[in-house]
């Protein structure tokens, strides 16, 4: 897969070759310091895959890929900035990462390449293989989309996730968005050191616990900030009392 980088900073494209050189099946094709740069180098060198800084001289990287024709490479942000976050993704960017670029956040960008690609090349009919399991770190930021109201949300402030079917409601601040993925899928992505699966619908977050008190059958009752109620079974109770102990 042939990939441009677009950056101005030269130190930045510089740690992003030395990232990439884990993933052999990206071949580097060119680098641009600008979108003028960058236009030459699309009509010439053809990439599949652009790493794309937000702020620059002159045109910005959003900009860029607004004003590309379909096909448009699939683009992956490189930016200091998060507060373009959600009109990245308005834009079908494929991942948006925050400098100084993680290695385990680029890993995940790489599988997303790839489970598009997979599911590009399959039958209409063939589900799109399950995303990356990597666990997301407290710190980490996830784009959330429901309808056309978009959120760039900090893990750690996801308090609640709750299944409806293969559905999974988010609670965090005051929405409530429901995302299209099971609870069981969400579970493999969060990191147990901080969620907990309470029941066979909730998970809650752990740092948003603010009492308990004990409940029918050995089982505990878990109020959570914001007023949210959740329920363990006495298994649940039980995992969770050893768990947390000292």
């Amino acid at each position: 897969m042939k990939a441009l980088l677009i950056d101005d900073e030269r130190l930045a494209r510089n740690e992003l070759r030395r990232l990439l050189a884990a993933f052999p099946e990206i071949e580097i094709v060119g680098e641009a310091a600008n979108t003028k740069q960058a236009r030459a180098l699309l009509a010439s060198a053809e990439p599949d895959l652009l790493f794309l800084d937000v702020q620059m001289p002159g045109e910005t990287g959003m900009e860029l890929l607004a004003s590309l024709e379909p096909p448009a490479p699939h683009v992956i942000f490189t930016t200091a900035y998060d507060e373009f976050a959600v009109k990245a993704f308005e834009l079908n960017a494929l991942d948006y990462l925050l400098k100084p670029v993680d290695p385990a956040r680029l890993a995940v960008a790489v599988e997303k390449l790839h489970a598009k690609a997979r599911g590009s090349a399959s039958d209409s009919s063939t589900p799109i293989p399950a995303g990356p399991t990597t666990r997301l770190a407290a710190e980490d930021k996830v784009f959330v989309r429901e309808g056309d109201r978009c959120w760039f949300v900090e893990v750690k402030t996801i308090r609640l996730l709750e299944s409806e079917g293969n559905y999974t409601r988010v609670h965090f601040a005051d929405a409530q968005p429901q995302l299209f993925r099971s609870l069981n899928a969400m579970e493999e992505r969060l990191d147990p050191k901080y969620f907990f699966r309470a029941n066979r619908r909730q998970i809650i977050n752990l740092a948003w616990i603010d009492k308990l008190e004990p409940w029918f059958s050995g089982g505990l009752l878990v109020h959570l900030k914001g007023g949210a109620k959740v329920e363990l079974s006495r298994r649940q109770a039980q995992e969770f009392r050893e768990k947390m102990s000292l």
